[in-house]
């Protein structure tokens, strides 16, 4: 198994701390999302990162990659057996990467101050007003570590490279960011670059 990755992209961490949860051990080749190398375009469509090679399938969703890998290495479970939590699940991980992973983009990709100063603004004030969630369960929405934790880290982990910082109030929060960030599995999953953010 092979894995296309960006040392630096929220998508491409949340695959890497999937692997990292599992112990999975996988060729992981960082790539340059700017300039793909030749192999990865013709097996992507799309030109993205990450994308995954296991034999003769190629997955190029980061969605659907992690979703394979819990399935494909199933211990630990990183997502309920129940079909209703489970779709509580999905549709919390869809709502993450609609929100949050979209307004990131924005804010990475925003050519000019206002634009970004406006994504940094509302995804500042939707992670705030979920302090509440934070705070009912150890994991967002569960006693047990799961895709959708392995989904919100990636944000929290940078934000100081948004030029967020998040009000002391919502100490849920920091507590979470704490016991996730200090999951051995989240530090294996951090490239060098991925560090520095937090320097």
């Amino acid at each position: 198994m092979t894995l296309y990755s960006s040392p630096i992209c929220p998508w491409s961490h949340r695959t890497r701390l999937v692997l990292r949860e599992k112990s999975v051990g996988m060729d992981i080749v960082y790539v340059d999302a700017d300039h793909l190398p030749e192999d990865l375009l013709d097996l992507n469509p799309y030109n993205t990162v990450p994308t995954l090679v296991d034999r003769e399938l190629v997955l190029y969703d980061s969605r659907v990659i992690i979703e394979y890998l819990d399935e494909r290495f199933p211990h630990p479970p990183l997502m309920p057996v129940d079909p209703v939590t489970r779709a509580q699940f999905r549709l919390a991980l869809f709502r993450i990467e609609k929100d949050w992973y979209g307004l990131a983009e924005e804010i990475e990709q925003a050519s000019d101050g206002r634009k970004a100063g406006r994504a940094r603004k509302i995804l500042t004030e939707s992670i705030v007003s979920s302090a509440e969630i934070f705070a009912a369960k150890p994991f967002f929405l569960s006693d047990e570590f799961s895709l959708v934790d392995c989904s919100i880290a990636p944000i929290l982990w940078r934000l100081p490279a948004y030029g967020i910082e998040l009000p002391p109030k919502v100490k849920p929060i920091h507590r979470y960011m704490d016991r996730v960030f200090s999951r051995p599995s989240f530090q294996h999953s951090l490239t060098e670059q991925e560090q520095e953010l937090r320097l």
